[in-house]
């Protein structure tokens, strides 16, 4: 057959559990077992989790250290006819890691994307969170440096949609008090190790959240959560 008659293997982004590995749906264990080989944000991590439910596949990584090479080879094997998954660390690829680049770049040649549902961080955490859920705002990994971190909280001063955030144990004070000094003590919550053995929720106001946190020493990643402005509310 000529090559040019060849079809294209598809890229499946595959959800991967954001703590406890039972997580992990059937369809994603399937989809893993089929596929000719696997990408993935981190090939140690990824190896647990394939090693768990007896998964031997071909995997190399995809970060932001070798992005366009490795962008470049998931293309040369979809286009080869071979079909390759996607791992992220944890939860849905494609948010806040290379697996956005990786589609981008399927769309633009017209390559076949498959994207599995299941675990993802931010909806669980917005929905144990308390806050309004109907209308909220993904923000992702806020800036590190307090000035863009600020600016980025300053295009929010109005919006009436629950914010989320991502963020690390070692920055969730600091943005906390940015948040505290541009968008004013409104309602919010942390969940910090969702699904593992000492997940963790605080709620209250912003500053209800500080005074939990004084003097403590965080481990895991957080996801930060803070109301929208009410209607009728001052600005701060």
């Amino acid at each position: 057959m000529d090559a040019s008659d060849q079809s294209p293997g598809s890229l499946y982004l595959v959800p991967s559990p954001i703590g406890n590995l039972g997580d992990v749906t059937y369809r994603s264990i399937e989809t893993l077992s089929a596929v000719d080989s696997i990408a993935c944000e981190d090939t140690r991590h990824s190896h647990r989790l394939l090693s768990r439910y007896g998964i031997d596949k071909p995997l190399f990584p995809v970060h932001e250290h070798n992005e366009h090479r490795a962008v470049h080879k998931v293309r040369v094997l979809l286009e080869s006819g071979l079909d390759v998954a996607y791992l992220s660390n944890a939860g849905t690829p494609g948010i806040s890691d290379p697996g956005y680049t990786l589609v981008r770049m399927a769309c633009e040649v017209g390559l076949p994307v498959r994207v599995l549902p299941g675990p993802t961080a931010l909806i669980p955490a917005l929905v144990q969170s308390g806050l309004p859920v109907h209308s909220f705002t993904f923000k992702g990994f806020p800036p590190r440096k307090p000035g863009p971190r600020r600016r980025s909280l300053e295009a929010e001063v109005a919006s009436p949609h629950t914010l989320i955030f991502y963020e690390s144990p070692h920055r969730v004070v600091r943005l906390l008090n940015d948040v505290l000094d541009v968008l004013g003590d409104r309602r919010a919550a942390l969940v910090r190790e969702a699904t593992k053995l000492h997940e963790e929720t605080l709620r209250g106001t912003v500053s209800d959240l500080l005074a939990s946190l004084a003097d403590r020493t965080l481990k895991g990643e957080c996801v930060v959560l803070v109301a929208g402005v009410e209607r009728g509310a001052t600005m701060p």
